[in-house]
């Protein structure tokens, strides 16, 4: 079978948790081919991956979002009626014509450029403004809706591989390539969310610094209507846990096509892991495998580490992930907050195999302020090592358990709280005991409901069944390959490969 897997804004370019559950899943099934299709923000990123691919995935496609030629040569025809009407719809988001769309802005000549400046849009935009937003500086109004409509025509112009199955790793701009190469070559669809991608860009935005009033839910229910069209256009609807299916739900994907598919990981790889060294001698190692980024909130786990340092001198903190091609911008903040309180037990270690660190720690913790279900939780788990996480996805239910009674495997704080941080932090300083019946009681969890071999078999028989209503082969079962780790940060990158100037592709 011939499945083309489409992902945005991770993987191969960045690692991650969802990265490395790509990475995992092509090497699982070794006897079927892949195709990759990755949506980046910029063309300064063709052919840069953090992995190295797998003999299994036959091409790369890149689509860059933010791409600058917008074409400037191409014919000035207007649309036809057909055509403008479903350019209407979408604007108005009023029962959205996008099979006209797709054809549209796959077999028209006309650029990017003829489009969002001409006068087709513009009259489109100008019924939206003045149905809804008619108070605005309209000059200002124009720009925001190019800017928003930037992103999806290039989405709409891409080039897509025909395959058997499309496996959407989000809704998106990733379920809009998917949605389209299911219009034109007929393959099934499969969504699996990590997190919920309307409800994240949603917290993003709303938090945004460069987007002001109205706009913020502009841009929101563009959101929403492209993770609708996602969900109408799926065959099957993936999440980890089950208050994330409940979400997409009432983000109205069809109940019926919704399952839950919890992660998994190689459990028998965080065995015997390397203990303290003599440089930990004396120390309570605290670990936060993440990267270096806003959204897993590195200034609260570092403040909060300020402060429980106060009370417990022997506490050391270990931030063990990448910063580098990520915000580079907010990893200085970072560093220099460090220097500004004054911390001396403070490691930024970079990308490393966590599976040599993390049996030096006492705890590990997890700040973040959107979550889905964090691989490095049961990471933590599996090297039977409490963890300390904030009340976002599904943390909750992996500290402190759903469906079984073995009781808490750490703590759980609330987002942005330095003073539960802290405190929690303390409490398992001062309570070793406490701490490695913690840890027993997260590998119980891990062992009994999260493991690689129950996340394959799940995908194995997803996979088998698709194929089979597809009339095409499904050889062998995947056995055969032996994952690598599960851990976002074990990755080498290579060199970067080398990319032919098309917008679209990487083959590799």
């Amino acid at each position: 079978m011939r499945i083309c897997i489409i992902v945005e804004g991770c993987y191969p370019h960045v690692v991650g948790g969802v990265s490395s559950w790509v990475h995992s899943m092509i090497r699982s099934f070794p006897r079927q081919e892949f195709v990759v299709v990755s949506i980046v923000a910029e063309r300064s990123l063709r052919g840069k991956f953090a992995y190295t691919m797998p003999e299994n995935v036959t091409e790369v496609h890149e689509l860059y979002l933010n791409d600058v030629d917008w074409g400037t040569h191409l014919r000035k025809k207007r649309m036809s009626r057909v055509e403008y009407n479903a350019l209407r719809s979408l604007l108005l988001d009023q029962q959205v014509d996008w099979e006209t769309l797709f054809e549209y802005f796959q077999k028209s000549s006309t650029s990017l450029n003829r489009v969002l400046m001409g006068e087709d849009f513009l009259e489109a935009v100008k019924e939206f403004y003045r149905l809804n937003y008619s108070q605005m500086v309209f000059s200002d109004f124009l720009w925001m809706m190019r800017s928003i409509y930037l992103p999806l025509f290039q989405t709409m112009k891409m080039q897509l591989p025909e395959a058997d199955l499309y496996h959407c790793v989000c809704t998106g701009y990733a379920g809009v390539l998917g949605s389209m190469a299911k219009h034109f070559y007929g393959g099934r669809m499969l969504i699996s969310e990590h997190g919920i991608y309307t409800r994240e860009r949603e917290e993003e935005l709303l938090k945004a610094k460069w987007l002001q009033g109205i706009y913020k839910n502009i841009w929101i229910n563009q959101f929403r209507k492209m993770s609708r069209l996602a969900y109408n256009r799926a065959d099957l609807v993936t999440s980890l846990y089950e208050h994330a299916r409940e979400l997409q739900v009432e983000l109205e994907c069809p109940a019926a096509k919704t399952r839950v598919t919890p992660n998994g990981i190689p459990v028998e790889r965080f065995q015997d892991l390397p203990g303290k060294t003599q440089e930990d001698e004396g120390k309570i190692n605290l670990g936060a495998v993440i990267r270096v980024t806003p959204i897993k909130d590195v200034k609260t786990l570092i403040q909060a580490f300020s402060f429980a340092k106060e009370r417990e001198p022997a506490l050391k903190l270990w931030i063990m992930g990448p910063w580098d091609n990520m915000d580079e911008d907010y990893a200085r903040e970072c560093f220099e907050l460090v220097d500004d309180l004054g911390l001396t037990d403070v490691v930024f270690t970079g990308r490393i195999d966590v599976r040599d660190y993390l049996g030096r720690m006492d705890m590990t913790i997890l700040t973040s302020i959107s979550e889905g279900q964090p691989l490095t939780i049961l990471e933590s788990f599996a090297a039977r090592r409490p963890v300390i996480a904030t009340d976002v996805g599904n943390c909750r239910g992996l500290v402190l358990g759903e469906g079984d009674d073995l009781g808490a495997g750490g703590i759980i704080v609330h987002v942005m709280n330095l003073e539960e941080i802290s405190q929690a932090i303390l409490y398992l300083a001062h309570h070793p005991q406490e701490r490695r019946e913690m840890g027993e009681i997260g590998y119980r969890r891990v062992t009994s409901r999260y493991r690689l071999d129950q996340l394959q078999a799940t995908y194995r028989e997803i996979y088998q069944s698709f194929a089979k209503s597809a009339g095409v082969p499904f050889e062998g079962d995947g056995a055969a390959a032996a994952p690598e780790p599960g851990a976002p940060m074990t990755q080498t990158a290579p060199e970067a490969q080398t990319a032919p100037e098309p917008r679209e592709e990487v083959v590799v």
